[in-house]
């Protein structure tokens, strides 16, 4: 079982930094979970939310935002004591972070329509060029994942589920050619995973921040438990989880 840093380590660090990543890497973690989205500028950049307001208190909407802004932001809301800015970084910056990585899970937002799917297909395309093997794309939005799929990607890919679809939602990663299902913790049984391993397709399990719950499902073999707090996950020493 993988340990995976969600949005670097959520509760530990500022989401989706540079800081934050920075924080995971000296932890000794060589797999992460982030968002993408496209700027108004089409660069691709590392957020969670259509909207800055969160995480730093400026309220304006991504889509309508230019990478060139950027600089001006600072992912800091709640985090009082954090020492240093965090700007909301692209993805070249991210990359260039942790180019060691071994396992990349990234996550594509919902889009609009189709014309969209495809354009941020094209760009993570372009941008991972190169990190086939270690970089897995993984969307909610099943326009975004077609998208992959009319595109003959060379790139693995992930159908994420936060509804209770039970195994109806294996023939339904099987026929996008997906071969990881990232599941809401709270729907992943012993009974589902198991299926999922049957039909030779990779399980992540997602936000897993009880370690009670992440020793459970190590011992059900799930591949990836994403979890906000890899320092508590790590000092518990959990059986069959790598870094």
């Amino acid at each position: 079982m993988r340990l995976i840093g969600h949005r670097g380590a959520r509760n530990e660090a500022p989401e989706n930094t540079l800081g934050g990543f920075k924080h995971i890497i000296a932890l000794g973690l060589k797999a992460v979970e982030f968002d993408v989205r496209l700027l108004q500028d089409q660069q691709l950049v590392v957020i969670h939310d259509d909207n800055f307001l969160r995480t730093t208190g400026l309220d304006q909407t991504i889509a309508m935002t230019s990478s060139f802004q950027l600089v001006h932001t600072d992912n800091r809301v709640g985090w009082d004591s954090w020492p240093q800015a965090e700007p909301t970084p692209l993805l070249s910056e991210v990359l260039e972070l942790i180019k060691h990585f071994e396992h990349i899970e990234v996550e594509i937002k919902a889009v609009n329509d189709e014309r969209q799917a495809q354009l941020i297909a094209h760009q993570l395309h372009q941008a991972l060029d190169g990190w086939q093997g270690r970089v897995t794309f993984t969307s909610f939005d099943l326009k975004v994942l077609e998208a992959f799929k009319s595109l003959n990607s060379s790139f693995q890919r992930g159908l994420l589920v936060e509804i209770p679809l039970g195994d109806a939602i294996i023939p339904i990663a099987k026929q996008l050619g997906c071969c990881r299902i990232g599941l809401r913790d709270s729907f992943a049984t012993q009974d589902l995973i198991e299926k999922i391993h049957f039909e030779q397709l990779r399980c992540s399990v997602w936000t897993v921040n009880n370690v009670a719950r992440a020793r459970q499902l190590a011992s059900w073999k799930i591949d990836g438990l994403i979890t906000d707090v890899p320092s508590q996950m790590l000092a518990a020493r959990i059986e069959g989880c790598t870094l």
